[in-house]
């Protein structure tokens, strides 16, 4: 039998079109005896780095390729429609050059010639041919079609052609795909006959050699019928549709014997041919060293070239094989591998260039940090970091972030994070200004970082403020060239939830069965990976539905297994980006994306993040951290209202007792990090009054380590002992009172106890976090050893070792905790000694979250901030602070008034003053800029309520003794543009005449006013919330005293299991319904002062409660939180019973009020007593005044004023703090 290797293999990344996995496929063609196998995706490599990785790992030679769409004439030629989408053509890289230029072609055709599909052309083809095998592809390819539609002659010029191009490199690619359905057969077994018969006359007459190819789309037989409902997704079509596209289901990937049952006795030298390009291919790594860019350095520091005449190679091996201290610490044959890992001679005097340059900007700063005079600590590390740097090859990586973190706070007014992550252990980093805490005066450590023993590409991520990471990254790019920066891509995989919704839907099962499956399928299986699989076996429903006698049910099941997993989509990662030396498609192949910021193309490479850096290219993360906006948002609602301009970053405000205060209260709503309600618990027990404590409470609060902290907190207070197996482990065990809590920890103990080496401590790190037994088995008795050798007991040190090999894996990396506590702890001050300002600047950043911005607003309502609606006369563009210490909403979020109306609207005010009145506005506005909706919009939401005197619904009224129909808002816009249009006229009159215009001003019209509700309901459409008042208010006594459980809280039914309660709020949304079975079932969502939540009801619940669904119905609700009939695995909230809050409200007896004395003054007796003559109803009114000193209390009611519990009367008690209950 022949050998065979299939060179036209599709994997899941011909997105929608194949679907085999790599790994499984990688595995099957090695279970079958294939020495190797090739990757030919349609139209990219976004899976090749994978698949090479997985080849060489299981000893299949990997034969990297690409089917490429070839264009018809021009890759610039984008009008011709589908005749211009291209021709197939199967490229494969012989050799590291072929592979580039693949990568290169592969580029273009999305950068340069996408239309439809990204396209080459033959000029790129001819351009970058060297190292390329190129054969004829499938019936989709130039010469089937030529051959198919244009005749034999029309074909030769085809062959011709690709033979002049390629030479040797090209063959002809035979097909047969016989399925036995007459259908496909037509489409597809048919005309690949008459092209084969064709295809060997024409490799006769033109010398060319020829091979057989199965185009693989999935790995097994059975695996067609999954793959036809993936075609039926790719191309919007039912599985019933007759005119969709098929395939033959002939496209698995064949063994040998399969093969050679087709070609091997009629064309066995089709089969034989695969293999011998098999044995052209070499085998080449696409991994390279890291490819560092040049960074720029100023002429008068050097130039490389004098580097190179000053410095002899002899210079630069005792330089970079030698330790900090010039002491040898390799051989030099070690010496020689080490410089030529590093890229030879030639690479090291631009490295040595590169660190001189970044010693000298590392020592500059060291200056501006430490000052003048260093200490022997400070100078010892900056030493040691920078001869690593520098014998790790790095400096060129150090260089060009410090300069685009100074670019972004010098030049673009960008606010920068004090770093994340184990980069903040570089004091190197602290000094370039990189990172902002001290990692010596922290205890941070650098080999956290960098390590010489653990060879890895340094990694710095970067938080910049969310409005500047975009300014940054265009800095970058116009800096390094469009070419050598770009974003990472990502993929999206159909999970378990989608695969089941895309098979239901092209298989036409019933939209609520598909929406019943998903719902089954739960968010997390105990012990186990989530897939549909282990789901199947965890929810007997999905069981039943697997195993249903329905077989459109069972089918999609079956298939939407089979998929999921499926590459589905592509994306960009959210802060990923590459700097490369060179043009990126040197080094990888890219594609293109839409920036959302600027609609611009952008270039992201073809391999994701975690596979790029194998390739030599340097990733960096720019991230945006809304937290920094709020911080920069803040800093200047300060010096708006305050006329001060504080430096956040002034570490000496690091001891405000103001901020220790909030921490120990647990008024921590909206800050950073801490604002958890389980964390303000602990704040509260803490009661923490170091920075320290909170890097520690930051790296406790966490599933694992939580259960530390309560003896964390005992012994902060004394209530608990603080002990030290080894007295000396005070040193770095003092400041978390004996607790180990940090990985810095153990690797400082560990040189300290054992003098372990920085890498050795580093590695007892990752070991330890890892759990990796061979590692602990090798260090353990070093550790034991070393602490002998120091004096200390070997029992003790076996305590230790235990307790680390238990805690280590929780242990937190201190570097992370320390930064991040910083931005908290700039939070807390910034609310603790600006609250409005800073809350002000909390709101603007959640404005289109409404449950945070409900969240945050009744934190302001807490705080005794006063959050008002827009004012024309006072908001700005965002939530603001004025001098009353209140917050103002921002005019720009009003829906429908854009940035640019609210700019002019500003601007007008700052020139020439407050508006006088609603008229003196509308003469002054600018119309260009400000239309009609805008000002409907700003009316609907009490923007002009400060210079009106009256009701807002008569801006919309129309005029009962005006005809024309037009509203008063309309009258007065046309009022506005006369006015201008006339006053302009007068300025420019050749006769003078001044600035006076005399028109006469609108009417206001006479109409009906508009209830509470309606004007509450326009409020909330317009700015996403009720602000004035709230619906619910004449029944908040109620609400807060009868519900104990917010509507939100209906989202996490588990804290409530068991247990019966009570819930109440306004109808906002009813559906009424019919089963597929034809009975009547409803929903209703119910919003309360703080969220909502969506209820259905079936049967005899809908049946007895459908009276009260309907919108605007205020309803009292009790229910019982349960597990559901038919899956006991899962809660349901069921409703007991429903009444109007009306009606509850008229069931109360009493209301009575706990008074005590002291409060008693005439004033409140006055203001009381106007509260309850204006609020009278059936409500009797009991008084408990009461002297706690004297232990004394007198009761009272009247007979003769019974209250209704109103809004004013209830108001009024709770913002004076009285104490009252009802019954």
């Amino acid at each position: 039998m022949s050998q065979f290797v299939h060179l036209h293999v599709h994997t899941q990344y011909s997105i929608l079109d194949g679907a085999s996995a790599i790994k499984p496929l990688i595995k099957r063609a090695k279970a079958l005896g294939m020495p190797s196998l090739a990757i030919t995706d349609h139209g990219n490599m976004f899976g090749v780095k994978e698949f090479h990785d997985a080849a060489v790992k299981e000893g299949v030679k990997p034969i990297l390729g690409c089917e490429v769409y070839v264009a018809t004439g021009s890759r610039f030629d984008k009008k011709r429609g589908r005749e211009d989408r291209g021709h197939h053509l199967i490229l494969l890289a012989k050799n590291l050059t072929g592979y580039h230029n693949l990568a290169k072609m592969v580029s273009y055709a999305f950068t340069e010639g996408y239309y439809y599909h990204p396209r080459v052309d033959k000029e790129l083809l001819r351009t970058y041919h060297e190292g390329i095998i190129c054969c004829s592809a499938c019936l989709g390819g130039e010469l089937p079609q030529a051959i198919m539609h244009g005749g034999v002659d029309k074909a030769e010029a085809v062959v011709r052609e690709f033979k002049e191009i390629f030479g040797d490199d090209y063959y002809l690619e035979m097909q047969l795909h016989r399925s036995g359905d007459p259908r496909r057969d037509a489409d597809v077994y048919e005309n690949q006959k008459r092209v084969n018969a064709v295809i060997l006359e024409l490799a006769a007459k033109h010398n060319v050699k020829y091979i057989a190819s199965n185009d693989a789309h999935f790995i097994m037989a059975d695996d067609a019928e999954a793959h036809d409902r993936l075609i039926c997704l790719s191309t919007g079509k039912d599985l019933d549709d007759p005119k969709r596209m098929l395939y033959s289901k002939q496209e698995w990937l064949k063994t040998t014997a399969e093969m050679a049952a087709i070609f091997g006795q009629t064309d066995p030298e089709a089969m034989s041919t695969t293999v011998d390009i098999c044995n052209q291919i070499e085998c080449y790594s696409i991994d390279h060293a890291p490819i560092m860019p040049n960074f720029e350095i100023p002429e008068e520091f050097g130039t490389e070239a004098e580097y190179r005449a000053r410095l002899t190679e002899k210079d630069l091996f005792d330089e970079f094989t030698r330790d900090e201290n010039g002491n040898v610490v390799m051989s030099e044959e070690e010496g020689l591998k080490k410089i030529q890992k590093l890229g030879g001679y030639d690479k090291l005097y631009r490295i040595k260039f590169e660190a001189d340059y970044l010693a000298k900007l590392t020592m500059d700063g060291a200056h501006r940090r430490y000052g003048e005079q260093l200490t022997e600590e400070q100078e010892e590390r900056l030493k040691f970091e920078l001869h690593i740097m520098k014998t790790m090859g790095f400096p060129g990586y150090f260089l060009i972030v410090q300069d685009f973190i100074r670019a972004a706070r010098e030049e673009l007014d960008v606010s920068v994070g004090p770093g994340r992550g184990s980069a903040a252990g570089s004091a190197v980093a602290y000094c370039l200004g990189i990172t902002q805490i001290d990692p010596i005066a922290y205890d941070l450590l650098f080999e956290r970082f960098l390590n010489p023993d653990r060879i890895s590409l340094p990694d710095i991520d970067v938080d910049f403020d969310d409005d500047g990471r975009g300014r940054v990254l265009n800095w970058v790019t116009q800096k390094y060239g469009k070419e050598k920066v770009a974003h990472i891509i990502t993929y999206g995989t159909m999970a378990t939830k989608l695969a089941i919704k895309d098979v239901a839907r092209v298989q036409k099962l019933m939209l609520s069965e598909s929406d019943r499956l998903c719902k089954l399928v739960p968010d997390k299986i105990p012990d186990k990976k989530l897939n549909l699989q282990n789901a199947i076996d965890y929810v007997p429903e999905l069981k039943a539905a697997e195993q249903s006698d329905n077989p459109i049910l069972r089918d999609t099941i079956r298939y939407a297994k089979m998929l999921e997993g499926n590459v589905r989509n592509t994306g960009v990662h959210a802060c990923g980006t590459i700097i490369c030396r060179d043009d990126i498609t040197d080094w990888v192949p890219v594609s293109t994306a839409d920036d959302k910021e600027t609609g611009e193309k952008m270039l992201v490479t073809q391999y994701e993040g975690s596979v790029i850096e194998d390739t030599g290219l340097i990733k960096m993360d720019f991230l945006g951290l809304k937290t920094l906006s709020i911080i920069k948002d803040a800093v200047e609602n300060i010096r708006l209202t305050k006329g001060v301009k504080i430096d956040i970053d002034d570490f000496t405000i690091i001891n405000d007792p103001a901020t220790y205060r909030l921490y120990g209260e647990g008024r921590t709503v909206g800050t950073f990090q801490f604002e958890s309600a389980g964390m303000q618990k602990y704040l509260r027990e803490l009661q923490p009054s170091t920075f320290e404590d909170l890097i520690a409470m930051n790296a406790l609060y966490r599933p694992g380590p939580m259960d530390y902290i309560p003896d964390f907190i005992a012994r902060k207070h004394g209530r608990s002992p603080i002990e030290y197996d080894i007295p000396v482990m005070e040193k770095y065990l003092k400041d978390t009172y004996g607790i180990t809590v940090y990985q810095e920890q153990v690797m400082l103990l560990s040189r300290l106890l054992a003098n372990f080496t920085r890498g050795e401590s580093d590695t007892l790190r990752k070991a330890m976090g890892k759990k990796l037994k061979d590692k602990l088995d090798h260090l353990k008795p070093k550790f034991i050893e070393g602490g002998r050798k120091n004096g200390h007991d070997p029992k003790v040190l076996e305590k230790i070792w235990g307790d680390w090999e238990k805690f280590a894996s929780y242990a937190f990396n201190k570097s992370h905790a320390t930064c991040y506590s910083w931005v908290a702890y700039q939070t807390a001050y910034l609310k603790a000694n600006y609250p409005s300002e800073y809350m002000a600047a909390v709101l603007s950043r959640n404005l289109t979250n409404i449950e945070q911005l409900t969240l945050y607003m009744n934190e302001c309502k807490r705080m005794g901030i006063s959050v008002m609606g827009p004012d024309i006369n006072e908001s700005m563009r965002t939530f603001s602070s004025n001098a009353a210490g209140d917050v103002r909403f921002g005019l720009a979020a009003v829906k429908g008034v854009g940035a640019a109306a609210v700019e002019s609207i500003i601007a007008e005010r700052k020139a020439n003053g407050p508006f006088k009145d609603i008229y003196d506005f509308v003469e002054r506005v600018n119309y260009s800029l400000v239309n009609r909706k805008c000002l409907e919009n700003l009316a609907y939401a009490g923007a002009f309520d400060s210079i009106s005197d009256f009701a807002r619904c008569k801006y919309f009224g129309v005029d009962l003794r005006d005809s024309s129909g037009i509203t008063f808002i309309e009258q007065l816009m046309r009022y506005g543009q006369r006015f201008q249009t006339e006053q302009n006229n007068a300025q420019q009159s050749l006769f003078g005449g001044g600035e006076h215009v005399d028109i006469q001003r609108p009417v206001l019209p006479a109409c009906a006013d508009w209830s509470q509700l309606e004007k509450l309901t326009k409020e909330r459409e317009m700015v996403g919330l009720y602000l004035s008042a709230h619906p619910l208010d004449d029944y908040k006594i109620i609400i807060d005293h009868m519900c104990k459980t917010q509507l939100s809280e209906l989202e996490n039914l588990d804290a409530l299991k068991g247990q019966e309660i009570a819930v109440a709020g306004m109808v906002v949304g009813v559906q009424n319904l019919m089963t597929k079975t034809g009975k009547p079932w409803g929903k209703f969502k119910l919003e309360d002062y703080n969220g909502g939540h969506e209820f259905a009801l079936f049967g005899k619940d809908y049946e007895n409660f459908r009276k009260y669904l309907f919108p605007d119905y205020f309803l009292f609700v009790r229910g019982r939180v349960q597990a559901k009939p038919y899956n006991d695995k899962e809660l349901e909230f069921k409703i007991i019973s429903m009444v109007q809050l009306q009606e509850m409200r008229d069931t109360i007896k009493e209301m009575i009020v706990q008074l005590p004395i002291e409060e008693v003054t005439e004033a409140f007796i006055h203001d009381l007593t106007e509260r309850v003559r204006e609020s009278k109803g059936d409500t009797l009114l009991r008084l408990n005044v009461y002297d706690r000193g004297a232990q004394v209390s007198l009761r009272l009611f009247s007979k003769s004023h019974k209250v209704s519990l109103s809004q004013s009367l209830v108001g009024y008690l709770d913002d004076n703090s009285i104490h009252y209950s009802i019954a």
